[in-house]
């Protein structure tokens, strides 16, 4: 999950943290398999951290991603490290302000707003340093929304909801089928395709992985998203 580079200090546990790997780098503590990989791994955070926030601090650009709350910040310091050389192959970030249990209208404007400048922005950055072609964006929520509004103006947690995906290697369009706005189950649209059919598009035909049983516990069609 990527958010603020700085947060990769973590000065608050140095002195923790030494204290930490001192213990795991003990001698009788050398033949530990898990120990040693603690260490390796620690170590190797710990030597990525400076690079990582000196990328993102020295990363040059005028595009802009908008300026509403850590989104736009975020997708920029992720550009930052694409256009670095850094070879993750995935990175998370996250907005909120999509809970409306009242007032929708009003308040679902503003992160609609920030998501649909820092996507924007993203892309054209990427664009701007020849990379949109090697990058595809997955948008999703965590749960949906009923379809009804209640009492308060709002619409409380629902089950199915939208993903989207969003790319230069993406072939446009309406994946699935429409839910019904009328026939419900028990207030709530129903799922017309699994979402881990979303997850096995991703991780097989973007990403290349073909053991897609091993993430997702199962089989699942892919959808033809990529061209």
């Amino acid at each position: 999950m990527f958010q603020d580079p700085d947060r990769y200090t973590r000065d608050g546990l140095k002195r923790s943290e030494k204290g930490l790997l001192g213990t795991m780098s003990q001698a009788e503590n050398a033949a530990n398999a898990s120990l040693a990989f603690l260490r390796s791994t620690s170590k190797a955070a710990t030597a990525s951290s400076d690079l990582i926030r000196t990328t993102c601090q020295e990363y040059q650009t005028a595009v802009n991603y908008g300026g509403g709350g850590n989104l736009s910040g975020d997708l920029r310091n992720i550009a930052a490290l694409i256009a670095g050389g850094f070879q993750t192959k995935i990175y998370y970030t996250s907005i909120g302000g999509w809970d409306n249990h009242s007032d929708q209208a009003a308040n679902r404007q503003m992160p609609v707003a920030i998501l649909d400048d820092g996507i924007g922005g993203f892309l054209e950055d990427l664009q701007r340093i020849g990379r949109a072609d090697d990058v595809a964006i997955m948008a999703f929520s965590e749960f949906g929304r009923r379809v009804e509004q209640n009492a308060s103006g709002g619409t409380d947690h629902g089950v199915a909801g939208p993903m989207f995906i969003i790319g230069e290697q993406v072939t446009g369009g309406f994946y699935g089928e429409h839910p019904s706005l009328t026939d419900l189950d028990n207030g709530n649209l129903k799922v017309t395709s699994d979402f881990r059919r979303v997850y096995a598009t991703m991780i097989k035909e973007w990403l290349g992985f073909d053991d897609t049983r091993t993430i997702l516990k199962g089989d699942f069609d892919t959808f033809e998203t990529f061209a």
